[in-house]
């Protein structure tokens, strides 16, 4: 008899793909999970778009424990479909750099014609709409970068410290998250950082983070 299933989703960011969730994907396979990449248009598409083929994409795992991993915007494309979900199994989610209160430096490049077809619609879509603030059946895990440095140093200039280098860790805080940590890694170098996915699959199965390597 086939066990249930409880599989991982890895859902990538801005102008990503879903291989750059590959390492990721490495190591918490190696930690036990069963994951699957997901990938989808994070420029052309809207938020609201990406979050609903995001939910068709997960009925099709037939899980009975759906697990999410969301990298910046992708972050953003998760709570988006669980804040629609009528039917998605009951889970755990870790964010990894996710602006949820906005994002300083998307603000600032968007204030450009070309950089507002860089930041994309999904983006966009976040900003002018509400946040979604109740995930039933579903415990968040936020994970915010300390290392400064990345493009939104260069972009905005005025990035708030502490942030990774394109978002702040003021950006990344939710008040109904069951736990979050602040660990040593830029925004891009969490997708390639064992410590983050150990810090991930601590939360994913025990509902916390170790803090005891905040600070390493």
């Amino acid at each position: 008899m086939t066990a249930p299933r409880e599989v991982v989703v890895l859902v990538h960011g801005l102008w990503m793909h879903g291989m750059v969730m590959q390492l990721q994907q490495y190591y918490l396979q190696h930690m036990g999970f069963e994951v699957e990449c997901y990938s989808y248009n994070s420029v052309q598409l809207t938020l609201t778009e990406n979050a609903d083929g995001l939910q068709r994409f997960a009925h099709t795992l037939g899980a009975v424990r759906l697990h999410w991993v969301g990298h910046s915007l992708g972050g953003l494309v998760i709570l988006r479909a669980l804040e629609r979900a009528t039917a998605l199994p009951p889970g755990r989610v870790v964010l990894l750099g996710v602006p949820y209160n906005g994002s300083y430096a998307g603000r600032v490049l968007g204030d450009s014609d070309w950089g507002s077809h860089m930041v994309g619609r999904s983006l966009q879509e976040w900003s002018n709409r509400g946040k979604p603030q109740n995930f039933t059946d579903h415990e968040i895990g936020v994970i915010a970068g300390s290392r400064g440095l990345g493009l939104g140093c260069l972009v905005a200039p005025g990035l708030a410290e502490p942030h990774d280098g394109t978002v702040t860790v003021a950006e990344t805080e939710i008040a109904s998250a069951r736990d979050s940590i602040v660990l040593p890694v830029t925004h891009t170098s969490m997708l390639l950082s064992r410590m983050v996915a150990n810090q991930t699959g601590l939360f994913l199965r025990n509902g916390s983070f170790d803090h005891g390597a905040e600070h390493g």
